[in-house]
């Protein structure tokens, strides 16, 4: 059963290092949560190397930079790793796969950013692509805006790489927007191929492992998301701690914790978390 505990820096000494997820732990999208900044001071005290694991379409120089923008000392963060920063690699050392992408970006640049040094030209329709690079959506996405583009991949047969395979993302006030992964499953379904990158899956997580040079079973995964953070850790090999302020939040009750998680848990074919706390503290 998970175990209730008052703060993630009451069971650090038992771990060589704590990754944490970005949106839904340390921010809302748009500031922090009120006890992340000074959790984040206690953990950096107790000694255990610090990492962000993040489901962000961008590279992971721009999500260090985010996360400092918004008062997070990013000193003492000793890796960031995000799916856009992995698929990014895999692009660069197998330069020969594809040569031109179609973007679907969250904001106008993103995806030229996100392809800096890499031998890979970026399209203005799907007509003239090898692949689509699905990255971001702008706010407020609706799940049949993208059909017309779909359709036009499919008709190709082109692949669909998404970095950011979350299906939501937070935003300030408790909401959430629709998020790339959902828009990547919409493909699959129409019977589109689609790689994803990100949590849950197993790539990231070794590179987060080979970039902390810890073993995995002395790291703790601090996440929101059953699907995502719980499962993929679980898969590592790694210790979970899930924070409830996050999208399972309206399914959560304060007297029924333990149960609500454990029926959480079996709904998303995982296991239960190892702790839980309501936010980061």
């Amino acid at each position: 059963m998970t175990q209730l505990i008052d703060s993630v820096s009451s069971i650090a000494d038992q771990f060589d290092a704590i990754v944490l997820d970005q949106w839904g732990v340390l921010h809302d999208g748009s500031a922090p949560y009120p006890s992340a900044i000074m959790a984040l001071q206690q953990l950096h005290q107790s000694g255990v190397k610090i990492g962000v694991l993040s489901n962000s379409g961008k590279r992971s120089a721009p999500n260090a930079a985010r996360i400092a923008a918004m008062g997070f000392d990013a000193s003492k963060f000793d890796a960031v790793m995000t799916s856009g920063e992995a698929l990014w690699q895999t692009f660069a050392a197998d330069a020969q796969t594809v040569h031109s992408v179609y973007p679907i970006e969250g904001k106008s640049g993103d995806a030229e950013s996100w392809a800096n040094g890499l031998n890979v030209a970026l399209t203005e329709t799907p007509t003239t692509a090898d692949a689509i690079l699905l990255m971001g959506l702008p706010d407020g996405s609706e799940a049949d805006a993208y059909d017309e583009t779909l359709q036009a991949s499919l008709d190709r047969s082109l692949p669909l790489y998404c970095s950011n395979p979350d299906f939501t993302s937070p935003r300030g006030g408790g909401t959430y927007v629709m998020s790339p992964g959902a828009l990547a499953q919409r493909y699959a379904d129409m019977g589109g191929s689609v790689h994803l990158y990100g949590k849950p899956h197993r790539p990231i997580f070794d590179a987060m492992v080979a970039a902390l040079d810890c073993a995995p079973d002395k790291i703790l995964m601090v996440g929101d998301s059953l699907h995502h953070d719980i499962h993929g850790a679980q898969n590592a090999g790694w210790k979970s701690l899930l924070i409830r302020v996050g999208v399972h939040a309206p399914d959560i009750q304060d007297e029924t914790i333990p149960q609500d998680l454990a029926r959480l848990a079996k709904a998303a074919a995982v296991a239960p978390p190892d702790y839980s706390l309501p936010d980061l503290r």
